[in-house]
């Protein structure tokens, strides 16, 4: 499939390329970018080049994952948000993270919006869930400004998270900032179930 590539108001959502391996780097090796995340130690540049090749792969397996976030105004990288397939539950999360340059802008929820919107209205999924730890309360935020509602601290990658969930339909999707989608090559698809692989690398 073609990956489809998403305009917010103030954002563009679009394939992960080669090209983005150095500025992913830098961005994650940004102090506090990880801190929150199930490893907090900054990868190597060679593991950020699995990490765009996995997320291409992604999108060829199961019709959805994580795009490139740069902002409308200029073409440079600021980090990644989107939708990933969880195989070890049959869940699907929508995640994100952004350079700090980048933080307290409500850049990821405009981001996330576009997500979900996406995974409800072009993928007929029927709940989307996210993870934050529970000290992170700048995620948390974004989470519940998504419409999200609180289910239970679950153990999901090694460690202790608070799970959201959001059903189709919710009216906090409806308000997601007139996205609009680059409609070329871009085909209406079902996430594919009960494929094994590995649970992310990268969490809030």
């Amino acid at each position: 499939m073609k990956i489809p590539t998403i305009t917010t108001r103030r954002l563009v959502l679009r394939p992960f390329t080669e090209r983005d391996v150095g500025p992913l780097h830098r961005i994650l090796c940004e102090e506090g970018v990880l801190r929150y995340f199930p490893n907090p130690n900054p990868p190597a540049r060679d593991a950020v080049e699995r990490f765009v090749v996995d997320q291409l792969r992604r999108w060829w397996q199961d019709g959805f994952g994580w795009w490139a976030v740069t902002p409308r105004s200029r073409r440079a990288l600021i980090g990644w948000n989107g939708l990933q397939f969880l195989p070890e539950t049959n869940e699907v999360e929508v995640g994100f993270l952004l350079s700090r340059e980048f933080w307290g802008r409500g850049l990821a929820l405009e981001g996330a919006l576009a997500g979900l919107k996406y995974g409800f209205d072009t993928l007929g999924l029927e709940s989307i869930i996210a993870l934050v730890h529970p000290e992170n309360r700048a995620s948390r935020r974004v989470i519940e400004k998504l419409g999200m509602s609180f289910v239970d601290r679950a153990r999901y990658f090694g460690m202790e998270v608070d799970r959201y969930r959001i059903a189709g339909g919710r009216s906090a999707v409806r308000h997601a900032s007139g996205g609009k989608r680059s409609t070329s090559g871009t085909k209406r698809t079902r996430p594919q179930r009960g494929r094994r692989r590995s649970g992310s690398e990268d969490r809030h």
